[in-house]
């Protein structure tokens, strides 16, 4: 029995408990030591556990995405109607249409192929090597052959290669930020925890693909490869469900219906003129056919795809990047969104923002980075004399570098000559950073305190000790010693304190005042540190410090410091809300931090269950729970893909921000998943549907308002070009049953479809935003594009079309029908002169369909409260309609391909009053379904 089947379980992979036995019994489970295992050990291991490696699945091939072109219905429809039009002799119909299905089939395949990535980019995270103790000796190996029972060696900068449980360690710290979500380094030690300690707090432990801040250590391997924490994720991310969005799945049922409704309409039809008339069949089949095209709207899937391009691309113009086109209208539906804590509602930058100096606190102005800030008491800003003494400590005792970071081609207008050259940035530990850009906006420069107070000597941090003390000579040629660490290991190591210049001693009810404003700022989530130093160091403790060097230290003051809100995310979570989308934070950090920057952000509630909470109850009391839950701290990969399929299942559409290893399964499983850009891992941004360039939650709020307006454009588009296949459809219907033959010819009803209606429709596409798109509920999942009062419009305008076309074909076929009565001339009064007949007549319909497309367009935005002109884009595509039109009737190529007739003045006439009854019974429609439908 192998490894993995003795210890096989049924409960998440973080329920393993390497981490709560001793290291007696891991050593036994194992069978190891700590001289590692012999080679041939190993060899046989490694045969029967597999190498050490994530494998990922292959991706889609370029095949394949190319046949999933062709799964759409109305793509079918679309092709059927082609071979029709090709069977009867109609080639030029079935030219149009054969290049509307190749357009639209090589357009959504280049869009796919770009987006489609495979999680290989598993198997590059993986170490090339690792240093291991096999048979009493260390070597070097490739890290693929690392098997359980093996013994390796990591120091800083190593990037740990398995899952292993640590022997030794010293000032060990691993940064495991992509696994757990933990915005700071992670210190380590040797023992045992409890078994039911979180991924995040499990000390002991090092994980695959985590990466070695400081120290070194030494671990026994556990797991590897697919075993591993990191391989359990890629085989959840494997597992993770394809799923059509809402909007791919509307589209496809869409489809579905044009088809039946063809089949229905047109077998009416044929059964009417044959049982009922004396057509031939070969008329009858025609007819059928005219009909077919017309109810299918040829321009609707490119119409369709060109609108999500275009909104992808305003996406990307505002830092969204979607990786699958669907997904651009599923944003408008979704209506929760968890998001994770660091870097996306924070800034990632540790800022001090309080300080205890003096006997005194002063709160601290700016944020992240930015060394411009003041010192603040009750408001009124302060000199820094008040607070530099402990700056000065935090400046010195500290290891941060300030060093450049590579700017890319594009950034700046640096000359040819500045290549190479980068940004000033800092390099080092999170907190470090934070003491030494408040000591900066106190005026300390680092260089010159560097050179005034050189380091003589250092005692290291370590996770047991808590603390840091360095040596430094004084401008004066003395010694002075700073300490900087947990303020409780600070102040027990002090008896003195230093207020206004002069040593005051450090009482026993002053010890307990530190304490209680160290307690207070831990519930404001701050991550407290203390300062001391000592001005008498021992000539013996310069070159060479010790522990014995940190005692009779003179207490300087504290620090309290926090990773804070970016300032433009509170406004941006108010939207969210006012727009009904509730907002979730999925963190790995712990449950006080979590609660303190929820209620700076604006979150709904605060209430707060962590992942050890999730784990004691069952998915019905989650399911009960997770509506009014705003907060989940220190949760595991587990969790965040437990928590996302509960709200699913009640119904939510879900959007799921992640930036770590350990987001992307529930980033893949979520309706939108959204992966961070600038500190995301490969993985999860091959997991998700969309990247945001800045990291920024306001940018998923943007994109959220992009989504509604492209559903709303979607949906106008939509309702634009079925009423108007409605209206041909019912006139033909309608000419059929009436004895008058085609009334439009079907090559006729393509240019209206694909040109003169598609080219205003495609344009609909950039409409902008209704001024309430952001003040409405989020739309049901099981809302439709065609909702009742959509059905309503296309059927009243097919009939209102219909009642005013019609009498103009009749008007003028019927001239040359009834022999000596020219219908025209009775009516207006004048002859123009032209021949009338059904040439004319199948002309004035299809330019009077052409005209009301100008008319239609209003009525369909009207209600988004959209004039004609807010979209300049739209007014023009309506002049080239109307200008391809006058092409067709006034060239002999256009005559010739439409079977068209030149109009004259009067025909023009009788197609305006046309238009004008149009357009007043649309106006009265509106009001009425007003009354009965809701406005969207």
């Amino acid at each position: 029995m192998s490894r993995t089947e003795q210890y096989e379980r049924t409960e998440p992979t973080s329920d393993r408990d390497w981490h709560s036995r001793s290291l007696e019994d891991v050593y036994s489970d194992l069978e190891t030591s700590t001289r590692g295992l012999d080679s041939s050990d190993a060899r046989e291991r490694l045969e029967r556990e597999g190498p050490n490696e994530i494998e990922a699945e292959e991706g889609i091939s370029p095949l394949q995405i190319f046949i999933d072109q062709y799964k759409p219905a109305l793509i079918w429809v679309l092709i059927v109607a082609a071979a029709v039009m090709a069977f009867v002799g109609h080639t030029i119909d079935a030219g149009v249409i054969a290049g509307v299905v190749i357009f639209i089939t090589i357009f959504g395949f280049l869009q796919d192929y770009r987006a489609e990535q495979s999680i290989q980019a598993l198997k590059e995270m993986s170490t090339t090597y690792a240093l291991v103790r096999r048979g009493g000796e260390k070597t070097e190996l490739d890290a693929t052959k690392l098997v359980p029972g093996d013994i390796v060696f990591v120091e800083s900068g190593d990037i740990v290669p398995a899952d292993a449980r640590l022997i030794e360690e010293s000032n060990l710290s691993v940064d495991e930020a992509a696994l757990t979500g933990e915005s700071v380094g992670v210190s380590k030690e040797v023992g045992e925890v409890d078994t039911e300690t979180s991924l995040a707090e499990r000390e002991n432990m090092l994980y695959k693909d985590t990466v070695v801040e400081r120290g070194s250590g030494t671990a026994v391997v556990v797991e590897t490869g697919p075993e591993s924490e990191i391989g359990q994720i890629a085989t959840a991310l494997e597992e993770a469900e394809e799923r059509d969005t809402p909007f791919q799945a509307e589209m496809d049922r869409l489809g579905k219906l044009i088809a039946l409704g063809v089949i229905g309409i047109v077998s009416i039809i044929a059964i009417t003129e044959l049982v009922i008339g004396d057509t031939p069949p070969l008329q009858v089949f025609l007819t059928a056919v005219g009909i077919a095209v017309s109810a299918v709207p040829e321009g609707l899937p490119a119409v369709v795809t060109l609108s999500l391009a275009l909104g992808a691309r305003r996406m990307a113009d505002q830092n969204a990047l979607v990786r699958r086109l669907p997904i651009v209208e599923a944003l408008g539906s979704v209506d929760v969104i968890c998001t994770d804590k660091t870097g996306t509602l924070t800034e990632e930058e540790m800022t001090v923002q309080r300080i205890v100096a003096n006997r005194e606190t002063y709160e601290v102005t700016g944020t992240g980075y930015d060394t411009e800030g003041e010192f603040l008491q009750d408001d009124t800003p302060v000199d820094s004399d008040r607070v530099a003494e402990v700056m000065r400590c935090g400046m010195l005792c500290n290891n941060v570098d300030v060093g450049t970071r590579e700017r890319d081609a594009d950034d700046g207008d640096s000359d040819a000559g500045d290549a190479g050259a980068g940004e000033r940035t800092y390099l080092g530990d999170p907190t470090e950073i934070a003491l030494f850009v408040a000591a900066q906006k106190a005026g300390f420069d680092h260089d010159e305190l560097d050179e005034a107070y050189p380091r003589l000597g250092e005692v290291d941090f370590t996770s047991a000790r808590k603390r840091m003390t360095t040596v430094h000579e004084t401008p004066d040629g003395g010694t002075v010693a700073y300490m900087k660490g947990a303020p409780e290991t600070v102040i027990e190591r002090c008896d003195r304190e230093l207020v206004d210049g002069e040593f005051v001693d450090l009482t026993d009810e002053r010890r307990q005042e530190l304490e209680a404003q160290n307690e207070s700022f831990g519930e404001d989530a701050l991550r407290v540190m203390g300062f001391a130093y000592r001005p008498d160091v021992p000539e013996s403790q310069v070159q060479d410090p010790d522990e014995d060097l940190e005692q009779e230290m003179v207490f300087l003051g504290l620090q309290g410091m926090l990773d804070p809100p970016r300032p433009e995310v509170p406004g941006a979570i108010e939207g969210c809300l006012d727009a009904g989308i509730n907002v979730v934070m999925i963190t790995g950090d712990n449950a006080v931090t979590a609660r303190a920057v929820g209620k700076e952000v604006g979150l709904r509630s605060t209430r707060v269950v962590t992942g050890p909470e999730l784990e004691e109850i069952s998915d019905e009391e989650l399911r009960e729970i997770v509506d009014d839950v705003d907060i989940f701290a220190r949760t595991s990969p587990e969790h965040k893909t437990r928590i996302l399929k509960t709200l699913q299942a009640k119904g939510h559409t879900v959007g799921m921000t992640g930036d770590g290893v350990n987001d992307a399964p529930a980033v893949k499983n979520a309706d939108v998943g959204i992966a961070m850009g600038i500190r995301g891992t490969d993985v999860t941004e091959q997991a998700s549907d969309i990247v945001l360039l800045d990291d920024n939650f306001a940018t998923i709020r943007d994109a959220v308002k992009g989504g509604r307006r492209i559903f709303d454009n979607v949906r106008k588009f939509v309702n634009y070009l079925l009423s108007g296949n409605g209206g041909e459809v019912t006139m033909i219907f309608t000419g059929t049953l009436a004895g008058l033959g085609l009334v439009i010819t079907p090559i006729q009803v393509l240019w209206i479809n694909v040109v003169t209606d598609g080219i205003p429709a495609l344009t609909m596409g950039v409409d902008p935003a209704a001024d309430d798109v952001m003040e409405r509920e989020p739309r049901p999942p099981d809302e439709g594009v065609i909702t009742e009062r959509i059905v309503a419009s296309i059927v009243g305008i097919a009939i209102f079309m219909t009642v005013c076309l019609l009498p103009l074909f009749t008007l003028n076929f019927y001239g040359e029908v009834i022999p000596g009565y020219d219908v025209t001339g009775a009516v207006f009064g004048w002859s123009p002169g032209y021949e009338v007949g059904r040439e004319l007549a199948q002309t004035m319909v299809f330019t009077g369909f052409v005209v009301f497309e100008i008319v239609r367009i209003q009525a369909v935005r009207f209600r988004y409260g959209l004039g004609l002109f807010s979209n300049n884009w739209l007014v023009a595509a309506v002049g080239i309609a109307i200008t391809l039109q006058l092409l067709v009737l006034y060239t002999p190529t256009g005559q010739l391909l439409f079977d068209v007739e030149p109009l004259a003045l009067v025909h023009w006439a009788q197609i305006g009053v046309a238009a004008v009854v149009f357009a007043l019974l649309m106006a009265v429609f509106v009001k009425v379904q007003d009354r009965y439908f809701d406005r969207y």
